[in-house]
């Protein structure tokens, strides 16, 4: 499951090693300096007071620079500063001028006396270190070029929000005016959005033409006939009633002039911009590998992704390595539910059983989801010291945006004013999947999402570490946070076990057809053939396969950091035996928040040390 999470998406440089021990790794990979030398040497009690100061204000002025840059993301991981602005990080002279402040930036960390600091701050200082030396890596690979998708795109994450139930609030008059500010900057946007795809149409870096020819609906259904029929109108049809008369009147005339006058002219030139010109110019190959320096382009992708110094070649012999695990863990449980037939045939069989459909009302759903809430509540605390005190609310996904939507999490807001939320989409209760529904929860919910970013905020960390962070750490631990399930005794039905082994075949599938696609030259059919014979289903073939087209490497982040922090479970296990206590394993992986993988491992390296 995807969250919507807009984490710092920072591609790591090649030069960034970590010694990795996952099958097929190379045990000679180095770790990145300051990682190796933190490891050695001895932090003093507390830092020299100027020394921190100077790296506090360093790591504000990195991430207010990041916020501006990319502000929807700051919206998306729950800082709510930023709501009024939308930003033009497409533009090439916009871009520049991040990369130039980027460099500033890293001269002035290395000016920084990193022995002077505690082991807390050497921590931040290690993370924006490695954060300014994988953006600067994305420098030389014009990204830019590519700034729509059918997974992500700034249209359409500003339509998602209409609803005023996803990340950005619409209860307030002010919220109201944020919105709408941003409405009054998407023009711009997209008319730099069509430049961009020009110059890459010249330049031969555009888009495989099957993502697109997917993504031209959801951009055809934008344009409509009046500015009330518009979704981004939406709000109007929603004024609270407190609002005042005035107020009403004001907003609703603001928002029917803004869509009408500016963003309907905008979104038909992009619509047809899309359908008559960049369509029939993309390219019929697959992979990130076909374009340009694609081979570097897509190494940079998989470092930031990872974390880690994996070739593509590595991960791909990773993913069938678990692949053929997961299928012998089929072959048992497959008779246990009546099933008799190959083990890569499970899959298909299950979804055909009625009795896996039980649900008639999506409130039959969202009770068995309740329930399940109810009991980790019990069994959480004998595997967790440390909890956050955000609440998690459980609500079903706006029918706005229902059809198009995965299961996912969104994190509280930063002041405290909105809990965090797991979303699940029902569209049809009748149809809904009862055996995947407590590893989704476990991913999502508790103790996955909602256990690691609600207590980000929590930590008193600087802003560029509350409200960023990567992928292989955050969705790596959702999908440890799945395996928990077993020790509590929630698989013990072998449908829930199923569902479990099920969600965790396609994030192994997902290592084979991703560096399949990109590095090794698969084709698109290739890969929905190779997820079908695996998964079993067409449909999600062919949706997985045009997400990794569309997200190069971000789906490696999953398998590869969840393998990470069992292998560091495991080894603290085997070296501290009757000392080794799981709730203090839980709270050394989480306690000092999201960690590029390097850093995690030596943070647990070190512990052991002490324990022993």
């Amino acid at each position: 499951m995807t969250t919507r999470l807009r984490l710092t998406f920072a591609p790591l440089a090649a030069a960034l090693c970590l010694a990795f021990s996952l099958p097929g790794a190379s045990a000679a990979a180095a770790a990145p300096a300051s990682t190796a030398s933190s490891a050695a040497d001895q932090a003093p009690l507390h830092s020299n007071a100027s020394t921190r100061k100077q790296l506090l204000a360093l790591a504000d002025a990195y991430y207010l620079a990041n916020a501006r840059f990319e502000p929807l993301g700051a919206t998306e991981n729950g800082d709510k500063r930023f709501d009024d602005q939308l930003g033009l990080s497409i533009a090439p002279a916009q871009r520049a001028a991040q990369f130039a402040l980027y460099r500033q930036f890293a001269r002035r960390l290395q000016a920084i006396a990193r022995a002077r600091l505690d082991g807390k701050d050497r921590i931040n200082y290690d993370i924006l270190g490695y954060e300014l030396r994988t953006l600067l890596a994305m420098e030389a690979f014009p990204e830019h070029l590519l700034p729509i998708n059918q997974m992500d795109s700034v249209p359409l994450t500003l339509a998602n929000f209409a609803s005023g139930e996803g990340t950005q609030p619409l209860g307030t008059v002010a919220e109201y005016q944020a919105y709408l500010s941003r409405l009054k900057q998407l023009p711009a946007w997209i008319d730099q959005a069509i430049a961009n795809m020009r110059e890459g149409m010249g330049k031969g870096i555009v888009q495989p033409k099957s993502i697109m020819q997917s993504a031209l609906p959801q951009f055809q259904k934008l344009v409509s006939a009046t500015p009330e029929t518009n979704i981004f109108y939406t709000p109007i049809s929603k004024l609270p009633a407190a609002f005042s008369a005035a107020d009403q009147a004001r907003l609703s005339e603001a928002y029917r002039r803004t869509v009408g006058e500016q963003l309907m002219p905008a979104l038909a030139r992009l619509a047809t911009f899309l359908e008559q010109e960049y369509i029939p110019a993309c390219r019929a190959s697959a992979g990130l590998g076909a374009l340009p320096n694609g081979a570097a382009w897509y190494q940079a992708r998989v470092a930031g992704a990872t974390t880690t110094s994996l070739q593509p070649e590595q991960i791909h012999a990773i993913g069938l390595q678990e692949v053929a695990r997961i299928q012998q863990q089929f072959a048992i449980l497959g008779p246990k539910l009546g099933y008799q037939g190959e083990p890569a045939g499970l899959p298909v069989w299950v979804s055909r059983q009625a009795k896996f459909r039980p649900f008639k009302t999506e409130q039959e759903v969202q009770a068995v989801y309740h329930q399940l809430n109810g009991l980790l509540d019990t069994k959480l605390p004998q595997l967790f010291s440390l909890l956050p005190k955000a609440k998690l609310d459980l609500r079903l996904e706006p029918e706005l945006s229902r059809a198009t939507a995965a299961d996912h999490y969104t994190a509280p807001a930063g002041d405290g004013s909105r809990p965090g939320v797991f979303w699940s989409v029902v569209n049809d209760p009748t149809q809904y999947d009862s055996t995947g529904m407590t590893t989704l929860f476990l991913h999502e919910g508790k103790p996955g999402h909602h256990f690691h970013i609600a207590l980000m905020q929590e930590l008193n960390l600087p802003d560029f570490r509350k409200y960023g962070g990567n992928n292989a750490y955050t969705e790596g631990w959702a999908l440890y946070a799945e395996t928990l399930g077993k020790e509590m005794g929630l698989f013990e039905e072998p449908a829930q076990y199923f569902g479990h082994l099920n969600d965790e075949l396609l994030r192994a599938t997902r290592l084979v057809v991703d560096t399949g696609m990109h590095a090794k030259g698969w084709s698109r059919e290739q890969s929905i053939e190779y997820m079908r014979a695996t998964l079993g289903y067409e449909a999600v073939a062919k949706s997985e396969t045009e997400r990794y087209m569309a997200w190069p490497a971000q789906a490696l982040g999953y398998k590869i950091g969840s393998l990470k922090i069992v292998e560091l479970r495991q080894r603290a296990a085997k070296a501290l035996g009757d000392k080794f206590s799981l709730t203090k394993f839980h709270e050394v992986v989480l306690g000092d928040g999201t960690l590029p993988l390097s850093l995690l491992e030596t943070k647990v390296d070190r512990w052991i040390a002490q324990q022993r």
